[in-house]
């Protein structure tokens, strides 16, 4: 499994917890902050607290985060993305396209997308995962907001509107996938150059 970050957050002391035993169900499963599946072996949520870690994985988990994913064998990749509302276009072009040549690598899946609230800069990296999978600018748009609520960016959306995917799809000949079979979905990466093809990824 991979957790892929993409905005630094300042480290944090972990919560106290309100006693043991005291009554608590260890069986309730809490999901991160806008929790939800973008695709198969794709994830978003916000920050994981340490209350979320069951759901991610149901079995026993260190109280540190750090030693939650060592011991799971969990992968963690940060793309530092600046904290303000309007960022280097240029900067968050070129980390969105790092960060999808991440997710696009199946090798990495199942993988966890989350910045602190699971809205904007997630938003952002999801929407250009949509236009990469031919979505309609208008349904990016609006996956964007359902997720942002009321406080959506103007300048996510034109960044959303903005940015091009033509130079990904050329470096695709190293992290493309395809799905094998209608029914099974089974994928592979595809190395040789010779092979590259158009990826089949379904469209809305």
């Amino acid at each position: 499994m991979g957790l892929l970050i993409v905005e630094k957050e300042k480290s944090r002391e972990e919560e106290r917890e309100q006693g043991e035993g005291g009554g608590r169900d260890d069986t309730v499963l809490v999901p991160p902050i806008n929790f939800s599946m973008v695709e198969e072996g794709i994830f978003r949520s916000g920050f994981p607290q340490p209350s979320n870690l069951p759901y991610l994985c149901t079995e026993p988990y260190p109280r540190e985060n750090l030693e939650f994913l060592q011991t799971h064998k969990i992968q963690l990749f940060q793309f530092g993305i600046d904290g303000t509302k309007e960022p280097s276009v240029t900067i968050l072009s070129n980390v969105i396209t790092e960060a999808l040549k991440f997710i696009l690598d199946v090798r990495n899946h199942p993988v966890l997308i989350h910045c602190k609230r699971g809205k904007h800069r997630t938003g952002c990296l999801v929407g250009c995962l949509r236009k990469l999978q031919n979505w309609r600018l208008c349904s990016v748009l609006e996956e964007y907001r359902h997720f942002a609520g009321s406080k959506w960016r103007a300048t996510d959306l034109r960044f959303l509107e903005t940015y091009d995917v033509l130079p990904l799809r050329h470096c695709l000949y190293s992290i493309i996938y395809r799905y094998q079979g209608y029914g099974s979905k089974k994928r592979r990466l595809i190395y040789n150059g010779e092979n590259v093809q158009k990826p089949r990824i379904p469209s809305v």
